[in-house]
């Protein structure tokens, strides 16, 4: 059974029923069999039928009440399976959203995908299944048995003796199932990320010439996952062969002993068909678990999977220290810990101001700083440009500023209160992300604008579609802003998904905006006729700007150089180039002939 099973809301009581229901099931079995039995054992005797009508009504009772309770056991498991996945799909998406993209590019999008979509199907599937015949295994057979051993103490050995070897072989099989099911979902896992990035470069790959040659590689993936499934189908059948056959043998052990019996008269009729009848009924929880077990491990895997994001430590912005100056105290209108809320301390306004004091960012305890002693203060609306080389840490730092990532050092003061972190969720609401590759779900242009602001009126969208320059695009598709894009619709450019995230970054009124390489897989002339609709749409707005690009750097009101996880340089661009520092090399090397 799975470890967490227990910890999701409302299992206990979903237990508690399905127990009941379990126990009442089982006890009607048991009158099933006496009745049953006892009519076989009459008729056998001569006796006329219609004075059985009593006991076979008692026998169609029983077998009314069984399957009555195995299919409230069913809705009650598949109401907790339907809620349960619900939840936890919605749990673990917050929890996407808390992680930030980091997480995402972390485990690749193919796989997080789906598990959102088919895991929790197969977690809903695994829960409805597993809770019942966890709970039937544990009771029915234990009440068969005390039942048996009243009525023949040798049976009821036989079959003591019988159950462990098939639950030792069950165990085996799961062991070897297990190790067949993570290779499978090692290489689902690649396949979906190879697809999503199959997908996301098919225009460059036809561009080059290399569509074909890739269907190779595609093939060969998509083997991989066959023979990993093949090899699980392989031991799934192996497997309910081997419990239907030890099954077999155990019931027959338990025939043939209750047959001599019969023929030395050392037991009556009604007896030996009460346990004959009850023998299978004995095994046939365990014979469902193991059953299941194959159809539900994909279910609990993917369950694992998803409880480890949703309880992956995300450190909360915690206040260490409140000054009682700054924005925040002064919109609360006095001085002191107590004057300030937490509201206030994040919302940034033309006075706001942002200082990190010595931000350090370690991924893991032995390993190489991502950021190291990094120090800055920023003010109010201003433009900040963000420039290093790959590796220097300017998404890391991006990352601290969006509230994705915790410092692993240092603190932060926002507006007058000394921070651990930026990861609060009023921070978040602040600001609009903009990353490398925007996402553009399926459907229409007007939805995909709306992302941060769900409830914008059509006209407010018609506005903002225009200021970052979408009207021609508008003006070419059929149904305009209503319009299907992404998956299943009109594909976009990378020039018009980028003015798409500019659009909704515009439309939710945030004042502040991260952008992290935005255009580092553009064409230059792309990226010059966007950076002339993005300028100045950045006037009033903290912006933070992380690229490689200098010649943004020249629009920039600061710029931060970053150099190996540091701050070699702050300062605006004709500070920095008379400097003739980090920033003027940058320069030189890249031979951008900005001046």
């Amino acid at each position: 059974m799975d470890k967490n099973l227990l910890g999701y809301k409302g299992v206990k009581p979903v237990f508690l029923i399905v127990g009941f229901l379990t126990l009442v099931q089982s006890l009607s079995i048991l009158l099933l069999a006496k009745g049953l039995a006892e009519v076989v054992s009459a008729l056998f005797a001569g006796e006329p039928l219609k004075e059985q009508w009593g006991t076979s009504l008692l026998f169609l009772l029983a077998f009314l009440v069984r399957h009555a309770c195995a299919l409230l056991m069913s809705k009650v498991s598949y109401r907790f399976a339907e809620a349960t996945g619900s939840s936890m799909r919605r749990q673990m998406m917050d929890k996407l959203f808390q992680l930030g993209p980091r997480m995402v590019g972390d485990r690749g999008t193919g796989n997080l995908v789906t598990l959102v979509l088919e895991g929790v199907t197969k977690f809903r599937t695994y829960l409805e299944l597993i809770i019942p015949r966890m709970v039937g295994m544990s009771v029915t057979p234990v009440l068969l048995l005390i039942y048996i051993y009243t009525l023949d103490t040798s049976s009821g050995v036989i079959l003591t003796l019988t159950m462990p070897i098939i639950i030792v072989f069950m165990i085996l099989i799961g062991v070897t199932a297990r190790k067949q099911m993570d290779r499978q979902l090692k290489s689902y896992r690649t396949l979906s990320n190879h697809f999503v990035d199959s997908l996301r470069g098919l225009e460059t790959l036809k561009f080059l010439g290399r569509s074909r040659s890739h269907s190779e590689s595609i093939a060969t993936v998509s083997d991989r996952y066959r023979s990993a499934t093949m090899r699980t189908l392989r031991v799934a059948f192996l497997s309910s062969f081997a419990l239907d056959f030890f099954t077999m043998l155990s019931v027959a052990s338990v025939a043939v002993s209750l047959g001599l019996r019969l023929v030395n008269e050392q037991m009556t009729l009604v007896t030996g068909l009460t346990i004959l009848i009850l023998a299978p009924e004995y095994f046939l929880p365990v014979r469902l678990v193991g059953a299941d077990f194959h159809a539900t491990l994909d279910g609990k895997e993917a369950g694992e999977a998803m409880k480890s994001i949703i309880d992956r430590e995300t450190a909360t912005a915690e206040i260490i220290e409140t000054t009682g100056t700054g924005a925040g105290a002064a919109a609360a209108g006095t001085t002191g810990p107590e004057a300030v809320t937490r509201e206030s301390i994040f919302t940034w306004r033309a006075d706001s101001e942002l200082l990190l004091n010595e931000i350090g960012v370690k991924y893991e305890e032995e390993g190489i700083s991502s950021l190291s002693g990094v120090s800055l203060a920023f003010q109010g609306a201003r433009k900040i440009g963000i420039i290093g080389e790959s590796g220097a840490g300017k998404s890391t730092l991006v990352d601290i500023l969006g509230g994705f990532l915790h410092p692993s050092s240092g603190s932060i003061t926002l507006n007058g209160t000394k921070l651990s972190a930026l990861t609060d969720e009023a921070w978040r609401k602040q600001t609009a992300y903009i990353p490398q590759r925007p996402y553009i779900f399926s459907g229409t242009l007007a939805d995909n604008v709306r992302f941060y602001y769900p409830e914008a009126s059509m006209e407010e969208v018609s506005r903002v579609v225009a200021e970052v320059g979408l009207s021609r695009l508008v003006a070419s598709l059929p149904g305009g802003l209503e319009a299907m894009i992404g998956g299943g619709g009109r594909s976009l450019s990378g020039g018009q998904e980028q003015r798409v995230a500019l659009a909704r970054a515009l439309l939710s009124s945030r004042p502040m905006m991260l952008l992290d390489e935005p255009t580092a897989h553009l064409d230059i002339e792309t990226e010059y006729e966007l950076k002339e609709t993005m300028l100045p749409l950045f006037t009033g707005k903290l912006v933070f700007l992380a690229t490689h690009r200098l010649h943004w750097m020249v629009d920039m009101d600061v710029i931060v150089v970053m150099d190996h996880g540091q701050v070699a340089e702050v300062g605006t661009h004709s500070e920095l180039v008379a400097r003739k520092g980090a920033y003027y090399g940058l320069i030189q090397s890249q031979l951008e002939g900005i001046h």
